[in-house]
């Protein structure tokens, strides 16, 4: 591992003899390594140079003031998320456990950005959550950002402990199958394998409580319309369905009774929910955006009326927004616009960005989005959509999704938004880090 900066944009790599991750030790310009035909990359090249040079007519570039180090879904994979650590320069590894790390003067000055997706996959959520602490208690500048995965969580579990209605009972088998594993390592860990069977009430009286009533296919459509088209409330009933039907073999194929998912599910609330709770501060300090310079890091990405309400309103009245909805009204936020910002993959079935909302983001100063949610397995890429500039940070990291994309073991990745003005994509899945200099694109 280099000892110190080999060449521009190269982080200071503090792995000592912990890490055996090839982390790249050169860089090489970015969008030119875009990958595909020589001329795909001129052609993107080329779009981004005039992205850049049309964002500048509406407002300046600006850099933020200390470093921003973003880390996109960890999908509870501690290793990866620590190795990634590692790659910022902003840590230093102290021993051969990934937990064992301290900040560098680097990662003092620096803001550690976690770009949503902390749960799910696997091997382990409780070890991840514990070590995201780990990194806010040894004193780092941490910014927690909503992704679908933690977000359907907390869904989850607000529902499962609220009165029942038909906006939002569904919200706990909605998790589906994804959620067991989770309830899993909290039957092992503080259960000891074994839910206790005080206070807890028979098979029939958990599936009312944990299921919608029977009545709900024909109840949410009705609650339902205000807000959400009729195509969109047709999948959605779709969906459901199936996760109805699947959701209890899932719990008997992983070891566990329905009584078994109602204890963890109370004991998840507790660890949660309650202030005094373990992981409390997780959806406590979580927040749906945050804005550094001429930057917004979202997980996902943005559609013509979040980019709207962001350039009449600010980044801030964004938070507010989610923070009031998630507090207020579930359904709302899960199927309003707030939310979309979480799974958008601007596919045609997403709402539409448009040259209309990249232009309100322009006005307000924000030139490029930087996001996870879309897996990339050869580094970061920058892609252009209706003229915004979005750096794409998701470099697949958890083992259990490289497994599947023909990736070895766990990754390690970070973008680096440096202040002396330029990004650096750091990946161990691609040779050289890419740096990308938006100055270097203006006449």
């Amino acid at each position: 591992m280099p000892g110190g900066k080999t060449s521009v944009g190269v982080p200071d790599y503090k792995c000592g003899k912990w890490l055996s991750l090839p982390l790249p030790a050169t860089s090489v310009p970015w969008p030119y390594d875009a990958g595909g035909s020589k001329h795909k990359q001129q052609l993107l090249s080329r779009g981004v140079a005039k992205s850049v040079q049309r964002a500048l007519r509406q407002s300046p570039w600006r850099w933020p003031r200390r470093p921003v180090y973003f880390i996109a879904d960890p999908h509870a994979d501690t290793d990866a998320f620590s190795a990634s650590l590692l790659s910022t320069g902003g840590v230093r590894r102290t021993g051969k456990a990934a937990e064992d790390f301290k900040l560098t003067a680097a990662g003092r000055r620096a803001t550690f950005v976690i770009g949503g997706d902390c749960l799910d996959k696997g091997p382990s959520n409780l070890r991840l959550l514990r070590t995201v602490g780990l990194l806010r208690d040894r004193g780092a500048r941490l910014k927690l950002l909503a992704g679908n995965h933690d977000i359907r969580l907390w869904l989850g579990m607000r529902a499962f402990s609220l009165p029942r209605d038909p906006r939002t009972e569904h919200f706990f088998v909605r998790m589906g199958p994804k959620v067991i594993p989770l309830l899993g390592e909290i039957r092992d860990h503080y259960f000891e394998g074994s839910p206790p069977g005080v206070r807890v009430p028979g098979e029939k009286a958990c599936r009312r409580a944990l299921y919608p009533s029977r009545h709900w296919f024909d109840e949410f459509p009705r609650v339902a319309g205000w807000l959400m088209p009729e195509a969109a409330v047709q999948r959605e009933l779709l969906r459901m369905r199936h996760k109805v039907d699947v959701f209890e073999s899932a719990c008997r194929e992983a070891g566990m009774t329905l009584r078994d998912v109602y204890a963890t599910a109370q004991k998840c609330c507790e660890l949660f929910l309650e202030p005094g709770g373990e992981f409390a501060w997780f959806f406590r300090d979580m927040q749906l955006a945050y804005r550094a310079g001429s930057f917004l890091f979202i997980h996902a990405g943005l559609d013509d009326r979040v980019a709207t309400m962001i350039g009449e309103h600010g980044v801030g009245h964004l938070n507010r927004l989610y923070r009031k909805q998630v507090r207020d009204d579930l359904f709302e936020f899960y199927y309003g616009p707030l939310a979309n910002t979480m799974r958008t993959k601007y596919r045609p079935v997403d709402m539409p960005l448009s040259r209309r909302g990249v232009e309100a983001a322009h006005r307000r100063g924000l030139h490029a989005v930087v996001h996870g949610h879309r897996n990339r397995t050869v580094g970061q890429r920058i892609m252009l959509r209706k003229g915004m500039i979005h750096i794409e940070s998701d470099t697949t990291l958890d083992r259990n999704s490289r497994r599947k994309e023909g990736l070895k073991g766990y990754g390690a990745a970070s973008t680096i938004i440096d202040p002396d003005g330029f990004v650096s994509g750091v990946s161990v899945d691609y040779p050289r880090v890419k740096v990308f200099e938006p100055a270097s694109l203006v006449d």
